[in-house]
């Protein structure tokens, strides 16, 4: 299997297939942490998998469209947010961000762990951002390179993983005139499920568009 492969439908689909549950449904930490003094609005989240993020959003009273490249996901998603009442305030969609635009404009567009290649990862993000309305925010939130294990440099290429700083700087133009609220290495909590070694810090960046 290539390393592009892991970006496929086919092969996010068949990996949920392979269990009822792959995530744990809580939501991100750093989402948790960053989110909780915004007012709820509009919100997009990217790569939603089984729909923590998504669910945990609404019940809070933002509006989410849940993106994702896999549609078995998806369902995930969708038939949670139906159990838990909140399926007024959960819209899916299946897209795939490496190949299709990002629909509408959001207060919130929040991606967490989307680990890219360079050259894929800034044309990616500064649409993600394009896709953020006037006085919105920004949250990207991925594996920082510092303290990586040794199991992930040795199955990933070194690329896939930046600093905050690293994406401001990539980001370049798309950012021009906003506030960059937050870019820092913070360390993580708590044990990946299997008790296998995880990356020891997230690299966060949070950036709030003008108005």
């Amino acid at each position: 299997m290539s390393t592009h492969d892991q970006f496929t439908a086919a092969f996010w689909d068949e990996r949920y297939r392979s269990s009822e549950k792959i995530w744990s449904g809580e939501p991100n930490a750093v989402l948790v942490q960053e989110i909780a003094d915004l007012a709820p609005g509009t919100a997009l989240d990217v790569g939603s998998g089984e729909g923590g993020d998504a669910v945990w959003l609404a019940a809070r009273g933002w509006r989410v469209t849940a993106i994702d490249v896999s549609q078995v996901g998806l369902d995930r998603v969708a038939a949670r947010a139906a159990a838990e009442g909140l399926a007024e305030r959960v819209t899916t969609a299946r897209v795939d961000v490496l190949h299709d635009p990002v629909p509408g404009t959001y207060d919130l567009v929040t991606a967490h762990f989307m680990q890219l290649w360079t050259d894929v990862r800034a044309p990616i993000f500064a649409g993600l951002a394009g896709a953020v309305a006037p006085g919105g925010r920004l949250l990207l939130v991925g594996h920082d390179p510092e303290g990586m294990p040794e199991e992930f440099a040795h199955h990933h290429p070194p690329e896939f993983f930046a600093t905050a700083d690293q994406l401001v700087a990539e980001l370049g133009d798309a950012l021009a005139g906003w506030t960059i609220e937050v870019a820092e290495r913070r360390a993580r909590t708590g044990v990946q499920p299997d008790g296998r070694p995880g990356f020891p810090y997230d690299a966060v960046l949070r950036a709030r568009r003008p108005m």
